[in-house]
């Protein structure tokens, strides 16, 4: 392997061992529920999800999952609101 790799391979595990770094403004992800699978969406600080919870409420128990898995690669903003673990 040669030592360019190598520093790239370093570096990621740096990155990664410090998740503050990253920080999520759209994704779409597959939520498996204990009923169906959920498609959950995160675009610019609005969650969404394909429940019907959410379409009352503006969050469910889909969208705090992914809060509670993110936590600190979400925008600041989300960080205080999080669900307390």
């Amino acid at each position: 392997m040669d030592s360019g790799i190598i520093g790239k391979i370093e570096k990621a595990r740096r990155y990664a061992e410090e998740p503050t770094r990253i920080v999520f403004t759209d994704f779409t992800v597959t939520l498996q529920g204990d009923n169906r699978p959920h498609t959950v969406t995160y675009h610019k600080g609005t969650w969404s999800c394909d429940c019907e919870f959410v379409k009352t409420h503006g969050y469910c128990s889909h969208t705090m999952a992914l809060e509670r898995v993110l936590g600190v690669m979400l925008p600041p903003e989300w960080r205080e609101e999080l669900v307390p673990a």
